[in-house]
């Protein structure tokens, strides 16, 4: 198998769906892969007693003497090769943007995000990693077959990239080892489940399904677990951090949805899950969007709701929450009606299902501005702003207006009422 092909659906994927939908599936080792410039290969050992072990390695043609004679490099002996930059189409810049940010996509993400249908999405995506920009892989499955397809940036592209930003590029080997650990990650099928969920919501947006839509609605902000770090991991003492799984921003019919996401794939207890409703209570949750927990059944959705009563009693929470099971499918995915409120009162049973469109409303109200280099980003805000600010801190003190200053020879202004007087000493004459 050389990775540029996809397995058909009877083969199974590994949580690789548009929706982030999760199939019973074991890893075991990353397939092969064929792409200019770097191979990965892998090898299974298996032992009855100590079980499946899998071993990764990826070379980079492009960091060898042998590579750089035979013109494989992307940038050698001073020489640059920035011309395959310029042979990409908008649709392929983004999605390099798209994969700078969030790591890695399935095929399946990438065809419901820019493309009419999977195999439109296969032949494009074989010719990004002809061209070195993409990097694929995928994990053999127990019983047979392997999961859909990886990719995430291939060197040329990690390259091209940090030089339209102005950043100093990674080395060969730096870049190699972001690969292995990316495809050995133990939680590389927890990322793409979050990412699935939110190219479902993006697909909304299609640029290629729907070439003519003039008004910007649907998934407006995208943010990754990496940038909500960033971006509300501000500081240890006030207010409390938090690390969610996403954040993003969800506008229909002139509403706008500001979310916090919790993706649950199974793996933590529900007491763990729900221990996080500490950092969010702490947080001024409130003042930028409500919390979101999606699990992957509606059993599952059941206990975390049971589980959610016990640690918060009767009390108010504070915060809005809403909850969901992967297995409630719908034509609009994420954005259907799916969700169901929390609340005191509620108890464990889900007694309406709502759209994500009408949840309820929190967080900024901000104009539209063109994302830099980031699609999916509209609504995004700074929180070095004025107003993102004042949400962040609302307890925050504010700063005393100073008093006016005057000269001792400077009349009071009858006009006022506070003339206190700050006297300024006449310079000496010395």
């Amino acid at each position: 198998m050389t990775g540029h092909d996809d397995r058909p659906a009877a083969f199974g994927s590994a949580d690789g769906g548009a929706d982030g939908s999760a199939s019973a599936r074991r890893p075991i080792a990353a397939a092969p892969n064929a792409e200019h410039g770097i191979g990965i290969r892998a090898a299974q050992h298996h032992n009855p007693r100590a079980g499946s072990k899998s071993r990764l390695s990826i070379k980079t043609a492009g960091s060898s003497r042998a590579g750089r004679r035979h013109g494989h490099g992307v940038h050698c002996g001073g020489h640059p090769n920035a011309g395959p930059w310029f042979r990409l189409l908008d649709r392929d810049r983004r999605l390099l943007y798209l994969l700078n940010e969030h790591k890695v996509l399935t095929t399946d993400q990438i065809a419901a995000l820019e493309f009419t249908s999977t195999r439109r999405a296969q032949d494009r995506l074989r010719k990004l990693r002809e061209m070195g920009m993409l990097f694929a892989f995928r994990e053999s499955l127990y019983g047979g077959g392997t999961s859909q397809t990886r990719h995430t940036l291939g060197y040329a592209s990690a390259r091209l990239i940090a030089a339209a930003r102005a950043e100093k590029p990674p080395t060969p080997a730096a870049h190699a080892l972001s690969l292995e650990r990316l495809a050995c990650s133990p939680t590389l099928e927890h990322r793409l489940g979050a990412n699935g969920f939110f190219a479902a919501l993006a697909a909304h947006r299609n640029p290629a399904r729907h070439p003519d839509t003039a008004k910007v609605e649907g998934l407006t902000q995208w943010w990754s677990e990496r940038q909500c770090a960033d971006q509300f991991w501000t500081s240890p003492i006030e207010p409390t951090p938090i690390r969610p799984d996403g954040y993003g921003c969800w506008e229909q019919d002139g509403r706008r949805v500001r979310f916090f996401l919790e993706y649950d794939t199974g793996t933590e207890s529900l007491r763990t899950v729900t221990s996080k409703l500490t950092d969010y209570q702490s947080f001024p949750t409130d003042n930028f969007g409500i919390l979101m927990f999606s699990v992957h059944s509606a059993r599952r959705e059941t206990g975390l709701r049971t589980a959610l009563r016990q640690a918060l009693g009767s009390s108010n929470p504070g915060l809005v929450i809403a909850t969901t099971g992967r297995d409630l499918r719908h034509l609009d995915g994420p954005a259907g009606p799916v969700w169901a409120l929390w609340t005191a009162n509620s108890g464990d049973t889900v007694v309406e299902r709502l759209h994500l469109a009408d949840l309820p409303e929190r967080g900024p109200r901000i104009a539209h501005r063109p994302s830099a280099g980031l699609p999916y980003n509209e609504a995004a805000f700074n929180l070095h702003g004025p107003e993102i600010s004042d949400r962040l801190y609302p307890c925050k003190p504010q700063a005393p207006t100073p008093a006016p200053t005057r000269y001792p020879d400077e009349q009071p202004d009858p006009a006022h009422e506070d003339n206190t007087l700050i006297e300024i000493p006449p310079p000496d004459n010395d």
